[in-house]
């Protein structure tokens, strides 16, 4: 049987050398968000690091019917924010299929 979708949880560590307070780390990662999300069809979380002004986690998630087409729009989250972030920015890539988590979790009922 085919694959019935797939996941791409990306886990994105942001350095903003420049910021002097969470306020002006707090504006920047609106915009971020914003962008994943509208441009490039991520849902965004940020999801550690929230009292330091410097740094920044958050986790993203793409889906797609195919690989291929997931493996595009993960390349292209990836290259946005490597063009905004040219030495600040690492991206850690899990891909899953349905049926991975399906197996994985047990409780899906």
């Amino acid at each position: 049987m085919p694959a019935s979708g797939f996941i791409a949880v990306l886990v994105i560590d942001l350095h903003f050398p420049d910021a002097g307070s969470l306020k002006s780390k707090r504006k920047e990662l609106s915009s971020i968000k914003a962008q994943l999300h509208g441009r490039l069809g991520a849902a965004v979380s940020e999801v550690e690091h929230q009292d330091l002004w410097q740094r920044a986690r958050l986790t993203a998630a793409l889906t797609a019917g195919s690989l291929s087409g997931l493996a595009r729009a993960a390349d292209n989250v990836e290259r946005w924010l490597d063009a905004r972030w040219p030495e600040g920015v690492r991206v850690e890539r899990v891909v899953a299929s349905v049926e991975d988590l399906r197996d994985g979790a047990g409780a899906w009922g």
